[in-house]
């Protein structure tokens, strides 16, 4: 590992001046659950660390809007927020998409040192960009070596893409499906963007997962509240797809919200993300309209399914992911409207 000089500001306004205007020379650590690992496989190397630990108050809490009790909460997460408060807190009881998919990262160690901010803006898992001997796009190279190599675990919606990366967060599929929105801060003050707008498809050296400037940080992220009709009740699920249960990441992720009217039982304001399955989250318009004017049952979750994977093109190790995706969505959409998960032993 490169040496590094080490910082740990105690406010946002004192971590900006900190952050170089170009990506390499500074990274800022939040659990460090992924920038541990970059630096060790001296793919990242930066000479300065600016640590996000010290920072408190909004920046690590959970806060709604509404008073106890009232429905649907308007929710604002802080960015340095751990994955275990989100699985757990009782303000997210509403969205079990979330707090499922934040119950589902890794193990409970990872869990406990991983923030939101750090799923949300985390590098790609490329085994190729994980290897400091391997010169790919993203390093500056000529070549995104998955595209004729070892491409099991990599995009299946890859038209237009050079690199055929898959995003890794599995926070960010359920938060776009609900209709998130990223707070950011930066030497120009504060914007906001919506969460799917956060994200582009990186081809070289100087981009990242995400649309984030060098000398930004992400602040917080918020949704409910006035999105959803007053007298409707809220549905939302997510269900992902693994090789096995712990310290790994899902194959394909699916993420579903929309509102009935109290007693129906027709969707409306359908919204279905897709992780996993290209170099951005997704956001599956097809898939929604599929769904949308529809009563939720196993066939409209399954013409959904179908749905979501038009323009799939898979690579020469990865057509597997096709079915799986359209059993992700179809299931999302049965969980978020209660029904019994059948599949489970």
């Amino acid at each position: 590992m490169k040496n590094f000089t080490y910082y740990r500001p105690a406010t946002l306004p004192m971590a900006l001046p900190l952050l170089a205007d170009k990506w390499g020379p500074t990274e800022l650590l939040g659990g460090g659950t992924d920038l541990l690992d970059r630096t060790k496989d001296y793919v990242s190397e930066p000479d300065s660390v600016i640590s996000l630990t010290g920072i408190g108050g909004a920046f690590r809490e959970i806060q709604s809007a509404a008073p106890p009790g009232a429905f649907p909460p308007s929710i604002t997460i802080g960015a340095g927020a751990h994955l275990t408060d989100i699985a757990e807190s009782r303000l997210l009881a509403a969205f079990p998409a979330l707090t499922a998919a934040a119950a589902q990262v890794a193990g409970p160690q990872i869990r406990n040192m991983a923030t939101l901010g750090g799923n949300l803006c985390q590098r790609n898992r490329c085994w190729y960009f994980r290897d400091e001997h391997v010169h790919c796009l993203l390093k500056g190279g000529r070549k995104c070596f998955a595209q004729e190599g070892e491409n099991q675990y990599h995009a299946i919606f890859t038209q237009g893409h050079p690199c055929v990366i898959v995003n890794p967060s599995s926070l960010a599929p359920p938060l776009i499906a609900l209709g998130a929105v990223a707070d950011i801060l930066g030497p120009k003050g504060q914007r906001e963007l919506p969460l799917e707008k956060l994200y582009q498809a990186p081809v070289k050296e100087t981009q990242r997962e995400h649309v984030l400037a060098p000398n930004e940080i992400l602040v917080a992220v918020r949704f409910g509240g006035a999105e959803v009709p007053q007298f409707a009740a809220y549905r939302n699920g997510s269900y992902e797809v693994r090789q096995k249960e712990t310290s790994d990441w899902p194959l394909v992720q699916a993420a579903v919200a929309y509102h009935v009217e109290r007693g129906g039982n027709v969707a409306k304001g359908v919204r279905v993300a897709l992780g996993h399955v290209a170099p951005t989250p997704l956001l599956s318009e097809a898939a929604a309209k599929a769904l949308e004017g529809q009563p939720v049952t196993e066939a409209t979750a399954t013409a959904a399914g179908e749905a979501a994977v038009e323009g799939a093109r898979p690579l020469s190790q990865n057509e597997y992911k096709v079915q799986q995706l359209k059993v992700a969505v179809k299931r999302a959409v049965l969980l978020a409207a209660g029904f019994k998960p059948y599949w489970e032993i």
